[in-house]
Parts: C-alpha cells; sequence; structure tokens
C-alpha cells in the first residue's frame, strides 16, 4: 500500500516535475533548431555521455539542460538555460535574468572543461572544447561585453554559431569524437 506524501513533499515532487518537464522542453527547443546543421554533424546528450543534466543538484530549480555538438567546427559544449519570458542581461561573466544574478557562464565552461578533459583522455590526443551558453525563450538578451571563452547565443541563431567556427576537423574525425563522446565516461560534474 502507498504512503501518503506531505503536503511538503508533495510540494518538492510537483516542483521537480515541473523543472524537468521545463527541462525537456528547453532542450528540445535548443535541439530542434539544429536541424539545419547537416548530415557532418552529431549531437550527444548529457544523458548519454553520463555527464548529468543537471549541473548543481543542491539546485534543482536552476537546472540546465546541454548537449555537445560535434562537427566540422569542432567540438562545443552547449549548457541551454531557460529564459522564459524575462529578460537577460550579460556582462563579461556576469548573467542576470530578472533581476537575479546567475553563474551560467561558469557552468557552460565548466561542462565544457570536463567534456575537454574526458574525450582527450579517451582519445589520447588533446582535444578542446568550445563553451555555449544558449538562452531558450521570448525574453530579449542584451549584452554590454561577451563572457571570454565562452559564445553566448539564443537558441533561434545556435546553427549559425556552430557553424561560424569554420572546418577545423574533417567529417569522419567529428564522427569519431562522437562516438567516442558516447562511449566515454564523462566525470560526475560534483
Amino acid at each position: 500500500m502507498a504512503t501518503r506524501l506531505s503536503p511538503a513533499e508533495w510540494v518538492r515532487r510537483r516542483r521537480a516535475d515541473l523543472v524537468d518537464k521545463r527541462l525537456e522542453v528547453a532542450g528540445a527547443r535548443a535541439f530542434g533548431r539544429l536541424d539545419s546543421l547537416g548530415e557532418s554533424w552529431h549531437i550527444v546528450d548529457w544523458s548519454e555521455t553520463g555527464l548529468s543534466r543537471r549541473h548543481d543538484e543542491s539546485d534543482p530549480l536552476g537546472a540546465r539542460a546541454g548537449f555537445l555538438a560535434v562537427g566540422p567546427g569542432g567540438v562545443y559544449a552547449v549548457t541551454v538555460a531557460d529564459q522564459g519570458l524575462f529578460r537577460v542581461l550579460i556582462a563579461g561573466d556576469m548573467v542576470q535574468i530578472n533581476g537575479r544574478r546567475v553563474a551560467y557562464v561558469a557552468e557552460a565552461r565548466r561542462a565544457a572543461d570536463r567534456a575537454a578533459v574526458a574525450l582527450s583522455e579517451a582519445a589520447a590526443v588533446k582535444v578542446p572544447v568550445v563553451a555555449v551558453l544558449a538562452f531558450t525563450g521570448v525574453g530579449a538578451v542584451s549584452t554590454n561585453g561577451v563572457p571570454p571563452s565562452c559564445l553566448v547565443a539564443t537558441d533561434r541563431e545556435l546553427d549559425k554559431i556552430l557553424t561560424s567556427g569554420g572546418h577545423r576537423i574533417s567529417p569522419d574525425t567529428a564522427a569519431r569524437l562522437a562516438k567516442i563522446a558516447r562511449f566515454a565516461a564523462l566525470p560526475d560534474p560534483t
């Protein structure tokens, strides 16, 4: 017989379910925009790599979706943040949404660093991974200086950011790196 949840437990579970649903929608929205990249690009979801969807388990409401995009332009660790209807203000490493400062740039860099270390160890050569922070939602994004070593885009321009790197690696190398990323055990984000 199932035990009945307390009101506080029910609210926590309901909130976690809503966050998971919002994550899936935001990730799917960003992922869906990448259809125009072509067959030479490979998208590897964090869940396929062992890298947790949630970068900070202590902050379940601050969860982010993400994936690796591997193609002729290189390897990109894309962290997807849902801005909803709110305006995003970016000044260097500082990101502010609805008057609240969030550490999205640092999270995107950490995800890229973890992916670079794991891919480099698995491939036995240095594999650079570029950090990308993609916002989904309908609010405006204003920048006053972009963060160094992290690309920032909306989901609508994500494909343009990924292809702007030109052709750094061959399609065969990209396919091999995507395969390595699927089977490499990326370190736990904690």
